[in-house]
């Protein structure tokens, strides 16, 4: 269902998303066809986890290792992307938070302007409930805001007045 051949292409992702969300027991397929070889696969079951946990993240907790240990390993842009929005659904630590916003952090330094902006977002969720963290991340923002990229200053100024509130 994942296959294919268009990195470009969401392919049939939402069709796996649907079929997880109303059978929730195969979510672990979706969780280990983020560690396939083939890149396309990897892109889409990235793609079907972060809908499928936009509306059910808990059933991310059980694989909060794996996933903490693939956001500080991954180099693919696309799953770095979805990393970045699935990660901060998950109950972590406080140690377990700042681990993951140091990768979050190192995402900024990609070549990509799509994952630094993911990246970015990433931080954003991590730090709204950790005030020692939120400290830090309005300071990358105010700095992406300046010398970001266009997609990274808009980001930067809607997740600024997010923080503020």
């Amino acid at each position: 269902m994942l296959k294919g051949r268009d990195r470009r292409s969401i392919g049939l992702s939402n069709d796996a998303a649907n079929l997880v969300m109303r059978q929730p027991e195969r979510f672990q397929e979706l969780i280990v066809c983020l560690w396939n070889e083939d890149p396309v696969v990897r892109m889409r079951a990235a793609d079907a986890t972060v809908k499928v946990s936009a509306k059910q993240p808990r059933l991310l907790d059980r694989h909060r290792a794996e996933l903490l240990g693939l956001l500080a390993e991954a180099e693919q842009i696309e799953l770095r992307c979805q990393l970045a929005l699935m990660v901060p659904r998950l109950r972590l630590s406080a140690t377990e938070r700042q681990r993951a916003a140091a990768a979050l952090q190192r995402y900024l330094e990609d070549r990509s302007s799509i994952v630094k902006t993911f990246a970015l977002q990433g931080l954003a969720d991590l730090a709204r409930n950790d005030l020692v963290l939120q400290s830090k991340v309005k300071q990358l923002l105010e700095v992406a805001l300046q010398s970001g990229t266009p997609a990274m200053k808009a980001r930067a100024r809607k997740l600024l007045k997010l923080l503020a509130v």
